[in-house]
């Protein structure tokens, strides 16, 4: 049975409402922190967004929402509202939708996914804002889901507790070690000097351990990271 849900955060972050805003309204902002979701929307109320949603406020710097419908009732809405004077600003983020089924199972996941990417947003911000990204995907193999396949990537990586350095002993791409920036049951994330890397341990929602990397060198190669970490995925998980 389909049920309605909200997901609910407010987040401090070290920028401008400015930089807050092009974050989350712009293509290369969102894929700097959560996944690419294709170009620009339309700057206006009804404009086209990202995956067939519709803007329904469009007020820079301080407020921007987008919906999208579909049948029997179903609906997706994320609405950010941004407030702020100079390098501080507060995010008051709200999810709310349907789920058509296993609602405690997918509100458990997208809830615990909110708050990773919220904190990769500040990472960013923080870090890297305003630089051009390279986004890279890969997954681990159906034994990733399995339990324990998080402390494994850890062990792999020599990745401790938050604050602690990683050493990325990974063939063919080129960051030597990074900094653990977030460590949970089911995520990891490692910040380096050019790029924010994300682990996402998904096999208590029934996937499979998988990245998504942000990387700002100026010559990233998308194409090579990629291979580079689905090669290391499969030999971990193989």
């Amino acid at each position: 049975m389909s049920r309605s849900f909200e997901i609910d955060r407010t987040v401090e972050l070290d920028a401008s409402p400015e930089s807050v805003w092009n974050a989350v309204t712009t293509g290369q902002g969102v894929a700097s922190w959560l996944f690419p979701t294709g170009g620009d929307p339309e700057p206006r109320v009804g404009g086209s967004a990202w995956g067939g949603h519709v803007v329904q406020v469009w007020e820079p710097p301080s407020h921007y929402a987008v919906r999208g419908e579909g049948e029997n009732g179903w609906f997706n809405a994320l609405d950010y509202v941004i407030e702020g004077d100079g390098g501080a600003t507060t995010l008051r983020y709200v999810h709310s939708g349907i789920f058509v089924e296993n609602w405690d199972t997918q509100f458990d996941a997208a809830s615990l996914h909110t708050d990773f990417y919220l904190h990769s947003l500040g990472e960013y911000l923080r870090f890297f804002a305003g630089r051009p990204v390279a986004y890279v995907a890969a997954n681990g193999a159906p034994s990733s889901s399995e339990p324990g396949a998080l402390e494994r990537l850890a062990d792999a990586l020599s990745a401790g507790s938050v604050g602690s350095v990683a050493m990325l002993d990974v063939p063919g791409f080129g960051e030597g070690e990074g900094v653990v920036d977030y460590r949970t049951d089911h995520f990891l994330g490692i910040r380096t000097s050019s790029s924010l890397l994300r682990f996402y341990a998904r096999g208590a929602w029934g996937g499979p351990l998988s990245v998504g990397h942000h990387l700002f060198a100026e010559n990233a190669d998308a194409e090579a990271a990629t291979t580079a970490w689905q090669g290391f995925l499969d030999w971990l998980y193989g």
